[in-house]
């Protein structure tokens, strides 16, 4: 199929590019989680890992994600970044669990989602659920709206620099 000139489409990432970067990162995971480089194991996950990554990109277009160095640089920062904003939340919600009177304030708030591909969205609503003292309750257009053990503040420019900022730039480079 031939592209018009006065089009700037893209075209669809690759079926064996896309195989190739899921089943990676899939087998990556397996490995951590495993922690161990045993044959049985590392052939389990190798095998594992292909199938479920061949469902994945055979059934839709969400998981066509082209692999860029530019792209694996920004996909290992957010990974740094996710790391310690993980860290930080562990340790507020210990501050939380210790301390002699609990003072806080629960509350939803509402942030602007500034990516706009389905995987990307997918990551940053797991990397907010994932940090401790927040969840995301619900996703609407271009709105989070996310229960936060404790309210900083409810202006939602400010929410989202608060609770976004550190995850916006990486995610935003590898998955638009």
């Amino acid at each position: 199929m031939q592209e018009d000139q006065g089009t700037t489409q893209r075209q669809p990432v690759g079926f064996p590019e896309s195989l190739i970067v899921l089943w990676g990162f899939l087998f990556v995971v397996w490995l951590v989680i495993n922690s161990s480089v045993e044959p049985p194991i590392v052939v389990t996950g190798a095998l594992a890992s292909l199938a479920l990554a061949a469902i994945f990109v055979r059934r839709g277009d969400v998981w066509r994600i082209g692999l860029t160095p530019r792209k694996a640089f920004h996909f290992l920062a957010y990974t740094g970044v996710f790391l310690v904003e993980l860290v930080k939340a562990n340790i507020e919600m210990l501050r939380y669990v210790y301390s002699p009177r609990i003072d806080i304030r629960p509350g939803i708030v509402k942030v602007k989602m500034p990516l706009r591909s389905p995987i990307g969205r997918l990551a940053l609503a797991n990397s907010i659920a994932l940090t401790p003292g927040s969840l995301v309750m619900n996703l609407q257009g271009d709105a989070l709206f996310i229960h936060w053990l404790d309210v900083k503040t409810t202006d939602p420019d400010e929410a989202t620099r608060m609770i976004i900022g550190p995850f916006e730039k990486h995610l935003g480079a590898v998955f638009g």
